[in-house]
């Protein structure tokens, strides 16, 4: 890729990481003043967003993308073109959105909040599709700074909001500015880069129907990935009520603060499988094995960190949010098969076996919202907790189970001692972290587990220098 790429993913990077520090610092702000029920019906008025944002794409986006990429010289046409189906999907989900707020019997209040949170969903339904645009331009500068603004001025009226009149409906609308603030520059970088006639839709009933075509397989992963996502908040609205969401909130938001990690590593990795899948086998086992080694290197220390200060972790957004502890103990375990999980994504579709994959998240989809149903009722919170942990251990071991009908001579056995190794490591610091947490407490435990951890992986012999020089590698593909 060309320098200009490499600095503007760089920079995306970056910013995508200070986003996730923002939200995160700004949610937890949020809880504390707001209170587990209003908290609870914050996160469910935005989780509904989510989920229905799928409706407004169908994953029109992710096929823009790659045509735009595959032709430039037709970008501003297939764009166009493409905007035609952006309008009626995008009132269809806020439609539908409506609609579900009406039949899943939320109060009047509530209701109001998911109509006031539609506004989101148009804005984001657009600065999502100019995006892809300028992705496929490979103008990736404009999102950087977009995605960070637009959570900054969220959190900065939000927090203003907060400490002057602490407002749920007030608190929408910041992050309707926010997203207002980020289709600006959206609409500014497609406007520079691709003129100002783009925004002219254009109809083309065949092109149409062919860009429909192509984009279900995105749409279909999409619903099934927005729905195992949500499902557990709306379920835990419906059985137990709003102020359980809130708990629930903290605990999902500890957890999900981390995915983006294993993101740069995969986005080398991809074109890595590509590369090798068909032309060196051995290169491919050994590639594989040893992203699966590094997944398992980061999530470990993560995941037993956070089970370990858990108790503490969720005091910060108040006392009002100490039962979250024992939620987040359960909820923080998924973090491990969600990332052994991206290596397997990306294999399979290098592999063209994106089919497969995508009835794998369906299942699990499935699965998730039927563990849902039988488990909160009867467990509470945690319920949802177990739900998660067991959909996404399925989602990673249905996933393994088709590695060796691409990765000829795989083997299960050695892979398993190699993690398990790491997962040694993790345990012994975790009883490590237990002496220092009883004698000296929570602060001075996190350093002293990081240190240990990374001794003991070096004493079970689960690193070595050329996984190292692998490491750095892989994480310089994912840049260049």
């Amino acid at each position: 890729m060309s320098h200009k790429l490499a600095k503007n993913t760089f920079y995306l990077t970056l910013a995508s990481v200070g986003q996730k520090i923002i939200a995160f610092v700004y949610f937890l702000f949020l809880a504390r003043v707001m209170m587990p029920e209003n908290t609870g019906s914050y996160f469910l008025a935005t989780s509904l967003t989510m989920i229905f944002s799928v409706m407004t794409d169908i994953g029109i986006t992710a096929v823009l993308i790659r045509e735009i990429a595959k032709q430039p010289e037709e970008s501003k046409q297939f764009a166009q073109k493409a905007l035609m189906l952006k309008y009626p999907f995008t009132i269809i989900a806020v439609v539908g959105m409506i609609l579900a707020s009406h039949l899943l019997g939320y109060d009047y209040y509530l209701r109001s909040l998911i109509l006031i949170a539609s506004s989101i969903l148009i804005l984001d339904s657009f600065q999502v599709f100019f995006y892809g645009m300028l992705r496929g331009r490979q103008e990736l500068k404009y999102e950087s700074v977009g995605m960070f603004v637009g959570m900054f001025v969220t959190a900065l009226v939000g927090s203003f909001v907060l400490l002057t009149s602490p407002s749920l409906v007030w608190l929408i609308v910041a992050l309707a500015i926010g997203s207002f603030v980020n289709l600006c520059i959206s609409s500014y970088g497609v406007a520079k880069t691709f003129g100002t006639d783009v925004f002219s839709p254009i109809w083309d009933g065949v092109f149409l129907k062919k860009l429909m075509r192509l984009a279900i397989p995105f749409a279909l992963a999409a619903i099934f990935i927005k729905v195992y996502s949500y499902i557990d908040s709306i379920m835990i609205s419906k059985f137990l009520g709003t102020t359980e969401v809130g708990l629930y909130s903290i605990a999902y938001k500890f957890t999900y603060a981390f995915q983006f990690l294993p993101l740069a590593f995969v986005a080398g990795l991809y074109p890595s499988f590509s590369a090798t899948i068909s032309s060196d086998p051995v290169a491919l086992k050994k590639l594989f094995e040893r992203s699966l080694w590094y997944m398992m290197i980061i999530a470990v220390p993560i995941t037993f960190g956070i089970w370990l200060v858990a108790p503490e972790a969720v005091l910060m957004a108040g006392s009002s949010y100490a039962s979250a502890g024992s939620v987040l103990r359960t909820l923080v375990l998924v973090l491990i098969p969600i990332f052994l999980d991206f290596p397997v994504g990306a294999l399979l579709n290098s592999a063209d076996r994106q089919i497969t994959k995508t009835k794998i998240i369906g299942i699990t989809m499935i699965l998730n919202a039927g563990l849902n149903y039988l488990l909160i009722p009867t467990l509470g919170v945690s319920g949802a907790a177990y739900a998660a942990l067991f959909s996404f251990i399925f989602m990673f071991v249905a996933g393994m189970t088709r590695v060796p009908s691409i990765i000829k001579g795989f083997s299960f056995r050695e892979l398993g001692w190699n993690l398990g190794k790491i997962l040694f490591s993790g345990f012994v610091m975790l009883l490590i972290g237990f002496i220092i947490k009883d004698a000296f407490g929570w602060i001075l435990a996190v350093p002293v587990c990081a240190i240990s951890y990374v001794l003991l992986l070096f004493i079970t012999k689960s690193v070595h220098t050329d996984e190292l020089v692998l490491m750095k590698t892989l994480m310089g593909r994912s840049i260049k």
